[in-house]
């Protein structure tokens, strides 16, 4: 069938379940309990762990916030068992956690404070991580159509319990939700390497390149040890700052070429597409470095492709070595320190030319951008890692269930 709700079974099945699945409202299927208000049981020596709006994770984990409650006789009728579930019912991140569930796995740690629902699952219709799997996924869904509120967002339980839930046998359940656990596991593991990596990349980079504030870096490459020689940012590389076409000549259908105005404009150290200009101002070659010079001040990206560029970006003609040292000033907070303006953050063209850096021998400087690069690229793969498996788990979420 065309329509999907009208599907009585999923199209992929996991060997040996064939029969249909059922429609059931959430109600006919859970007991539930709200949240109370327990700020004032608050304590650092508290025995509970807190859930509140801000525990839930959008990967489903709980976000410890060190918030702890005081055991008595309130909280201690508020505690979540394990195999439980609660549901976030407000939101003020614009409906980025709303419905969002989270899995208990221990007894007698977590208290549930006021906006989130305590739910307890049929153990004859549900298996626990099947419906914390279907819960964050086709299920919210169906909360966030129901959702509410401008400033903050949030939807009643009583409309939630009211939705339709899909529900197959238990047994097959069971086969799904194991199957997210190890995808979630996966994706955990994926993403605490790609961790380690940036924490690599992250104090390396201040070791190797503190030769920016001095004329020796912390940590040398081997057959080093000549002093790094102080230069002005203009004596070393060519800049020019971008200047605004007029809006008229903006579009998005990819005629002209792709303008650069900012923070939005660049992704992950390259360039983000959104808007061609059919005027051509001013001009950044491929492999240029972009800098914004308005708020926020000093977000980098090296071009691969030729671009025009507004007033919020200036271009810097350098190699890998002055991106990576201009990369760690803004990890520095270099530029906020001496940005102007109350409203609006900005840094002038000579703020940029006059720049102060200290800059090795060719060579050294050619390995400190290779050994950086490669750490890069690791980085990059491990991303793309997490992203392919990401994918994967939608593709399934749509697929084995209906």
């Amino acid at each position: 069938m065309s329509n999907k709700e009208e599907r009585k079974a999923p199209v992929l099945r996991f060997k040996g379940f064939t029969d249909d699945w059922e429609q059931r409202k959430l109600d006919d299927t859970i007991t539930h309990k709200s949240g109370t208000s327990i700020e004032k049981y608050f304590s650092s020596k508290g025995l509970y762990k807190v859930i509140s709006i801000g525990s839930y994770g959008s990967n489903g984990k709980y976000i410890d916030q060190g918030i702890r409650a005081a055991a008595n006789e309130k909280t201690n009728s508020h505690l979540i068992k394990k195999g439980e579930l609660s549901m976030v019912l407000n939101d003020k991140t614009g409906g980025k956690i709303i419905g969002r569930v989270l899995l208990i796995e221990k007894n007698n740690q977590y208290v549930v404070n006021q906006r989130s629902e305590i739910i307890k699952l049929s153990t004859s219709l549900w298996d626990p991580q099947f419906a914390f799997t279907y819960l964050n996924g086709p299920f919210r869904k169906k909360v966030l159509r129901i959702m509410q509120g401008g400033t903050q967002n949030y939807v009643n339980f009583s409309s939630v319990k009211k939705l339709t839930a899909s529900l197959t046998s238990v047994k097959e359940q069971k086969e799904i939700g194991t199957l997210f656990q190890k995808l979630d596991n996966i994706i955990i593991l994926q993403q605490r390497k790609l961790k380690e990596l940036q924490q690599v990349k992250q104090t390396l980079s201040q070791f190797l390149l503190n030769g920016n504030t001095h004329t020796r870096p912390t940590l040398r490459l081997n057959g080093f040890e000549d002093i790094w020689k102080e230069n002005k940012l203009k004596d070393i590389a060519k800049i020019s700052m971008g200047q605004s076409p007029s809006s008229n000549n903006y579009n998005k259908k990819g005629n002209g070429k792709i303008l650069i105005q900012g923070n939005a404009d660049i992704d992950n150290g390259g360039i983000r597409p959104r808007v061609w200009t059919t005027e051509i101002t001013k001009l950044a070659n491929k492999n240029d470095i972009l800098l914004t010079v308005r708020a926020p001040v000093g977000e980098l990206a090296i071009t691969n492709r030729e671009v025009v560029i507004g007033r919020g970006i200036a271009a810097i003609k350098g190699n890998k070595f002055i991106y990576n040292l201009l990369v760690q000033k803004n990890k520095e907070h270099f530029w906020d320190r001496i940005s102007s303006g109350s409203t609006f953050k900005s840094i002038s063209s000579n703020d940029i030319k006059q720049l102060k850096v200290y800059i090795p021998s060719e060579k050294e400087e050619t390995l400190i951008a290779s050994v950086l690069e490669t750490i890069k690229n690791k980085i990059d793969f491990q991303n793309e890692r997490i992203n392919v498996i990401n994918k994967l788990k939608k593709y399934l979420l749509t697929n084995l269930f209906i």
